[in-house]
């Protein structure tokens, strides 16, 4: 059986992702404490670790050439989805971790601490009741809730002219014809999820200036 380190690797060059010096090591991270947690806060229903890897750490960083430069808010991020993974893949970009969940943000808070991130930030929070004092440049999101929900919770996050992004799995149809006028529909992109045979789509809208 291939290795963690080595499916990781595999999957990155799958993706064609070049990732900084240090970044397998912290994913690598991140998944060990998602198994570990996992017994304890039942951070998600995959716990085989190889089906983290393809099914959470791929998956997310996926989406990597899709997603703007910029401060980054991931809302609704549960275990850390994508954001963690992103912020891995670019050490730069600020990115927040937006979660009203408690347990779980006291395990982003730790996964910060032990795989050496910090870049990123845990928000403890609604995001509807939550009002920063700076706007985002992007928000993401990953199964937080329909096209028409997420806008409506974190349009006011994000700078007029800002990204939001939404990771999917089949293609979007109703979703899509029910998003509100605040937002543009930019694109729809079809992701190719290395190890994982499922459709996976990232809808790519811009917060219409005021």
């Amino acid at each position: 059986m291939v290795a963690l380190d080595q499916q990781l690797l595999s999957g990155l060059n799958a993706l064609a992702l070049d990732l900084p010096s240090g970044a397998s090591e912290r994913l690598l991270c991140y998944a060990g404490m998602l198994q570990k947690w996992n017994r304890v806060y039942n951070l998600t229903a995959i716990r085989e670790p190889r089906r983290l890897i393809t099914h959470h750490i791929l998956d997310c960083l996926a989406v990597l050439p899709h997603t703007p430069p910029g401060r980054l808010v991931d809302v609704g991020t549960g275990a850390g989805l994508p954001g963690i993974p992103l912020a891995v893949a670019r050490p730069d970009q600020p990115v927040t971790l937006l979660d009203s969940n408690h347990k779980k943000g006291a395990f982003l808070h730790q996964v910060l601490i032990d795989c050496k991130l910090s870049n990123a930030q845990v928000q403890i929070g609604r995001a509807e009741l939550w009002k920063p004092e700076i706007l985002f440049d992007v928000a993401i999101s990953r199964a937080f809730a329909d096209l028409p929900g997420f806008v409506d919770a974190a349009l006011h996050l994000v700078r007029p002219g800002g990204s939001l992004i939404a990771m999917k799995g089949i293609y979007p149809d109703e979703e899509l014809a029910q998003l509100p006028s605040s937002v543009r529909l930019l694109r729809v992109v079809s992701l190719d999820v290395p190890g994982l045979e499922a459709q996976r789509h990232v809808v790519i809208t811009q917060r219409v200036s005021d």
